[in-house]
């Protein structure tokens, strides 16, 4: 399950991405109004996004945040990672923060480890192929890439 962040913070980005306009940036507050996302969780989820280049923030008149990179570079496992960390659900499945299991005698031959090995893959196979664009693509009625053959 992810977090409410982690929604915020896809969210956010899908509101930046619908900026048809280049080089505009939205204020915090107008995004926060949009999403229904509480103005102070998003500022420090912006500045986490920040913090990896995914988004950038403008001063002055005219200031706010925007994309750093298309939303067609921004895939969804990538922002999960930054908001709630690894994706896999056993340590010893994690590309990011791998650990052995505590109670693990042969991981080889866990058959535990084996099943959500599989469970990973899929997962990380939809989520590190699946864009910002693309979800924005599936909401106006178009196929969705990740979706397709």
């Amino acid at each position: 399950m992810i977090s409410q962040k982690a929604k915020y913070a896809l969210r956010a980005l899908v509101s930046l991405a619908r900026i048809e306009q280049p080089g505009k940036a939205l204020f915090i507050s107008d995004i926060a109004e949009e999403q229904s996302i509480p103005k102070k969780f998003l500022e420090q989820i912006l500045l986490d996004l920040k913090r990896h280049g995914i988004v950038v923030s403008k001063r002055g008149k005219s200031g706010g945040y925007l994309l750093l990179k298309p939303a067609s570079e921004i895939t969804y496992g990538e922002v999960l990672r930054i908001i709630d960390g690894p994706i896999a659900p056993l340590p010893c499945l994690s590309r990011i923060a791998y650990r052995r299991c505590d109670d693990c005698l042969d991981e080889t031959a866990c058959e535990i480890r084996q099943v959500f090995a599989r469970v990973t893959e899929a997962t990380r196979d939809v989520l590190d192929k699946t864009t910002i664009a693309d979800s924005l693509a599936s909401a106006e009625g178009l196929p969705d890439p990740a979706l397709v053959d």
